[in-house]
């Protein structure tokens, strides 16, 4: 009778992965026998595929293009694809927030849904429905079932389990006339900037403090972002968007205002960053409706514009106290950052003190307190000579526990660019190993739209020699949309703490004759650029390699990140 039961149960498995390959296209798996006692519901042995699905990566094909998500995709014992929610909005092109009780909002054009963790039901559009599953933890990550975002944000799919795959076919986000992030729990407490010329680290800080609310909220520190960074300026000067940048992917912040308060002249040596930003999109200029996006899905946008304002006291031409709204009209650039924390297609023309062509307005975050515009909000024009000229959206902010070691010797970041006259360059930095490690990713610049990559690691770096790319080595691929500081997850290489090991970067960018991001002294700011600390090469078809810190007197803008090995 025993060995009769174990050959049911081999033929409910054989016949459960036949249909499994042969019928499931993404649907939940449902394998019954209602004819034999033996086993009354042979959903049992969803698990044991599930199983067996998730030893292998699940690739997401959406709508023709690979995605790849940091948090895994996976098959859950109910047969469902589970999409990780910090993948969401990025996905299916959506706003996505989380709380700090685990509630998610998802908005995608007219539809709206929210679901919490451990309860089956989800709201959609204010009506109740109730799934097997819905919101659920693992691994410290929220997780949503495919089947919950196909009937909410009308996507279609399709599993192909010979390929580990699903494609996903989502329709484009339609974006309202109007939105404000101070109607979505997605804005900080408006900030001062005083006599400062501090209005950079207030705008950076503030959209990052933007894109993690509603589920974290963190008061960050302008004091420290413009006392501690690498660059030889004062705090009464100014700054912009580059030297912010460079602050953060350093490591070198973002930290609490507690620790750091503003104003009091001192900022303490010592203090570590409670949060690492790994990527930071270039929004192309003038992109407007880019801008709205970027606005929609992540939070708040920095951009800048040219104002004659000083203060709360001035008066200008170009700004209307009664309606608090501003327009700039000439060749004047940037000389002021602020926030974009929504918009207005209808807002009206004549709310402006100039003629303007037509209605619009980006609703701007200030740094000049709440006694600023409309409680220190107020309305730039879509036809602003400068806005959504520089716009810089922080779309991935991560624990600081995400690696161990950071290897860089570019504190100055991206000063300027270099390459051979066309659009295609070889870079490479060299590091020695602190510790027996794993690279788990590479850091880089992407100098234009477009950015086509490949990247290789020598984990035995003797001399130029060793500079080779083959196949064997190449750890990554792939093209970049927007310019902007971006991290790469590469196939893991080990390295031995003592060694030296190579990350080399081939950087195709459209139209460029300057690929490759570095940093050099171009004037007093970047004075403190120490050439001492690198070892860096370029090379123009990746056979013969150049030494910059040598020859051309710059650093590589190319980053290790790493693990340490447990012993």
């Amino acid at each position: 009778m025993k060995t009769f039961k174990r050959y049911v149960i081999l033929c409910v498995l054989i016949f459960a992965l036949i249909l499994l390959k042969d019928d499931f296209n993404g649907k939940r798996l449902e394998i019954r026998n209602e004819g034999n006692d033996s086993c009354e519901d042979f959903l049992i042995w969803n698990p044991v595929i599930a199983v067996q699905i998730n030893k292998r990566p699940i690739d997401a094909i959406i709508d023709g293009e690979k995605y790849s998500t940091k948090e895994r995709i996976y098959m859950s014992d109910n047969m469902q694809l589970m999409i990780p929610v910090n993948s969401i909005g990025e996905m299916f092109d959506c706003m996505v927030k989380v709380y700090p009780d685990d509630k998610v909002v998802i908005k995608k054009s007219m539809k709206k849904m929210e679901l919490c963790l451990d309860s089956n039901k989800v709201d959609i559009d204010n009506n109740s429905f109730e799934f097997e599953e819905s919101l659920v933890a693992k691994n410290d990550s929220l997780y949503i079932p495919i089947n919950v975002l196909e009937d909410s944000l009308s996507i279609k799919y399709d599993w192909n389990v010979e390929k580990n795959e699903v494609s996903i076919s989502s329709k484009k986000n339609t974006l309202p006339l109007s939105y404000d992030l101070r109607d979505e729990d997605k804005i900080e407490e408006i900030k001062d900037q005083g006599d400062f010329g501090t209005c950079w680290a207030f705008a950076s800080l503030s959209a990052i403090e933007s894109t993690l609310l509603p589920k974290e909220n963190l008061k960050l520190s302008p004091d420290h972002m413009s006392r501690k960074n690498s660059f030889n300026i004062d705090i009464n000067i100014g700054g912009g968007y580059t030297m912010s940048m460079a602050y953060l992917v350093n490591w070198q912040g973002p930290v609490l205002e507690e620790d750091d308060p503003y104003g009091d002249g001192l900022s303490p040596d010592g203090l570590s960053p409670v949060k690492h930003v790994q990527e930071i999109q270039i929004i192309k200029d003038k992109a407007l409706d880019e801008i709205k996006e970027a606005v929609f899905k992540y939070g708040g946008v920095q951009s800048s514009i040219y104002s004659t304002l000083n203060n709360i006291y001035s008066r200008s031409d170009y700004y209307n106290s009664k309606t608090s709204s501003y327009c700039y009209i000439g060749t004047k650039k940037p000389n002021h950052e602020i926030v974009i924390i929504g918009w207005d297609d209808e807002y009206p023309k004549e709310n402006f003190n100039v003629k303007l062509e037509g209605d619009g307005a980006f609703i701007c975050q200030n740094s000049w307190g709440k006694l600023f515009g409309d409680d220190g909000v107020f309305y730039v024009s879509y036809y602003d000579s400068n806005i959504g000229m520089q716009n810089l959206v922080y779309t991935s902010i991560e624990d600081t526990d995400n690696y161990d070691e950071i290897y860089q010797t570019d504190l100055c970041g991206w000063v300027g660019q270099i390459g051979y006259g066309s659009d295609t360059s070889y870079a490479a930095n060299v590091y020695e190993a602190r510790d027996d490690e794993i690279i788990e990713a590479v850091g880089l610049y992407a100098t234009g739209i477009d950015t086509e990559y490949e990247i290789y690691i020598v984990e035995d770096f003797k001399d130029k020699k060793s500079l080779e790319m083959t196949s064997e080595n190449m750890v990554a691929s792939g093209t970049i949309r927007n310019k902007g500081y971006y991290t790469i997850p590469v196939d893991g290489v080990e390295v031995n703490q003592g060694n030296k090991f190579a990350i080399i970067c081939k950087l195709t960018v459209p139209n460029s004759v300057h690929p490759i991001a570095i940093e050099y002294k171009a004037g007093e700011l970047t004075d403190n650029v120490d050439l001492s600390d690198g070892e860096g090469y370029i090379s123009h078809r990746g056979r013969d390699w150049v030494r910059t810190e040598e020859v051309q007197k710059c650093n590589v803008c190319l980053k290790a990140y790493t693990k340490r090995i447990d012993k």
